[in-house]
């Protein structure tokens, strides 16, 4: 997994898409989040060492996967520009912080549920040290954006 300091590089303009839509055309902002899957995608190929037969389930497994993380950084995005426009208004009101706190939280607790399924759904076609490997890259991977959002955002007052 060498590769992952440059893919939470990128993966930082990936969870900024509130950023880039404003200096860049939504067709530039996707082309960028495609590269980044195709890049990440890549990362997953290289490390987890997949049979021809595993492959062949890996793969929509993966994609569906994708998909629904997809959703979650969607939220995750809504989330972020909330905050950012309250912030940008001044203190932050209670019932707001509660609401944004609340949030944040669902979409973690969200994403623990769907590991957890996919992980289920993944060891049905994976020996379980393939599927522990494919659960740890992606939390790594998550670990370095989530770190590189912290380092952005600043804290709430």
């Amino acid at each position: 997994m060498k590769s992952l300091p440059i893919l939470a590089l990128i993966g930082t303009v990936l969870f900024s898409t509130a950023a880039i839509a404003q200096t860049a055309s939504d067709t530039n902002v996707e082309i960028l989040k495609q590269k980044i899957k195709a890049d990440k995608k890549m990362i997953i190929s290289q490390n987890m060492d997949l049979t021809n037969t595993e492959a062949e389930q890996f793969w929509p497994i993966y994609d569906s996967f994708q998909q629904d993380l997809d959703g979650i950084n969607q939220r995750m995005v809504t989330t972020i520009k909330d905050y950012a426009n309250t912030v940008n208004k001044g203190p932050m009101p209670e019932d707001k912080a509660r609401k944004l706190v609340n949030e944040a939280l669902a979409e973690e607790e969200d994403e623990v549920k769907m590991k957890r399924s996919y992980s289920e759904k993944l060891q049905n076609v994976l020996p379980t040290t393939k599927v522990a490997r494919y659960i740890q890259m992606e939390t790594k991977i998550r670990s370095l954006l989530r770190r590189e959002l912290a380092e952005q955002i600043p804290l709430i007052y």
